[in-house]
């Protein structure tokens, strides 16, 4: 019987369990935020809050308990160094989670999992990529008017685009499959 085993199992058997918490939790350190499941995200928060508290306190122990979990060492060290640090003032509450609503395949609910502090550079690029808008590039500062053309010489100059035809009709092939009569006499 399963009596005081209460966690997230998201129907998965152990090390299936196993490798979808350290697979969000890569993600989330990358990232810095994550579109997920609310089950997902409400398991993969302990391991996250326990990495950045070994984080925040910097030890060669904590570093290695937490490539225990995360198996990548540039990521442990991307941990140890920015992350934790960003969290030195905070007791806990290291990440957030935000609503989205439902989705329309399954109806599950959707949230965003991302750290509390994120960085603001970060924050705007994570926004815009939830939203699927890119950021616009700068426009580039008009040219004199000596140097503008006109549109009437610049399509005069420019040919329009040639388009290409197929070599082969479809029919041409099945022509030679299906031959007279007299050809095969």
């Amino acid at each position: 019987m399963r009596h005081a085993k209460a966690r997230h199992q998201l129907n998965r058997f152990s090390s299936w369990y196993k490798a979808t918490l350290k697979g969000l939790a890569r993600d989330l350190l990358i990232q810095q935020s994550i579109k997920t499941t609310r089950t997902r995200a409400k398991a993969v928060q302990p391991l996250i809050e326990k990495l950045i508290t070994l984080a925040k306190v910097n030890t060669q122990f904590g570093k290695r308990q937490a490539f225990k979990i995360l198996g990548d060492h540039r990521l442990v060290s991307l941990l140890f160094s920015d992350i934790g640090q960003r969290f030195n003032n905070r007791v806990g509450g290291y990440t957030r989670i935000v609503g989205l609503g439902k989705r329309r395949g399954d109806n599950a609910e959707m949230v965003i999992l991302e750290l509390s502090e994120i960085k603001k550079k970060e924050k705007r690029k994570a926004v815009k990529k939830e939203e699927g808008k890119e950021e616009k590039p700068q426009v580039a500062p008009e040219k004199p008017a000596e140097e503008k053309k006109t549109k009437t010489e610049t399509a005069i100059k420019e040919k329009p685009p040639e388009t290409k035809k197929p070599t082969k009709k479809f029919l041409g092939g099945i022509r030679n499959i299906f031959k007279k009569e007299r050809d095969s006499l």
